[in-house]
């Protein structure tokens, strides 16, 4: 991998603002007891990061089943073509602000939580969501799934990633790999669905690839059917997460 300075060999390093190297290290990490590492488990999310010692991970994946979503689909097709979507154990706006609270309480200075979201909340806003918390905003991504969703007006191809990361924001030295598309094309195959919050491999590979260093933690508090496990395994990280429905 190419570095900053061989990139631009006639400016200084000092003077460049990102770099192939990250020199942010994880923290010496010990296990909470009674969870374990790469592994599935069934327990409440917010539990697990309790659990966690505060400023000790570099990435947080979560993917919460927004209530506010179904909520609004009451009037519409919630019925047969959601059920599944409508019967996963939901949280309201205030959980989801708690799991965010405790997120960044185990996130290392400059660590990353990269938050799914849809396109209903992204048209709400998200900062509702964030009231209290200090993490910064600093990128999205938008990945094409190549398949139809629901939707009212215009169908639904794509959902979002919102990049969040936690003071002090900097990019040099903490993100590592800059061709990472903002639009993600990478579809599930049906044969490979295991779970209705189906999210890309590929994508959060690279993602764990650009924020953390081979044998970190990656957390995942909400992990439905444990992709961000794959990806850390694939990418030779270590992960921690769980979900209610195991």
């Amino acid at each position: 991998m190419r570095s900053a300075t061989t990139i631009f060999p006639d400016t200084p390093y000092s003077k460049i603002v990102f770099s192939a190297i990250r020199d942010l290290v994880q923290p010496d990490f010990e296990i909470p007891a009674k969870l374990k590492l790469d592994h599935s488990q069934k327990m409440d999310g917010l539990k697990l990061l309790s659990a966690i010692p505060a400023a000790s991970v570099p990435l947080v994946f979560f993917d919460p089943q927004y209530r506010s979503v179904l909520d609004k689909q009451q009037y519409g097709n919630e019925g047969e073509r959601q059920k599944s979507r409508a019967e996963l154990p939901q949280m309201d706006d205030n959980t989801i602000k708690r799991f965010i609270y405790q997120i960044e309480r185990v996130l290392m200075p400059s660590g990353h939580l990269m938050l799914w979201v849809d396109k209903f909340i992204v048209c709400r806003g998200i900062h509702f969501l964030l009231e209290g918390s200090a993490l910064q905003l600093v990128d999205m991504i938008t990945w094409n799934k190549g398949r139809m969703g629901m939707g009212y007006r215009t169908r639904r191809y794509s959902e979002h990633l919102v990049v969040l990361q936690k003071i002090p924001v900097r990019a040099k030295g903490v993100w590592r790999i800059h061709n990472i598309p903002d639009v993600w094309d990478e579809k599930i195959e049906n044969g490979a669905r295991n779970h209705t919050h189906s999210k890309p491999t590929g994508l959060q590979e690279r993602l764990i690839e650009a924020v953390t260093n081979a044998g970190d933690i990656v957390v995942d508090p909400a992990a439905g059917g444990y992709s961000v496990l794959k990806a850390a395994r694939n990418t030779e990280r270590r992960f921690l997460g769980c979900d209610l429905l195991g």
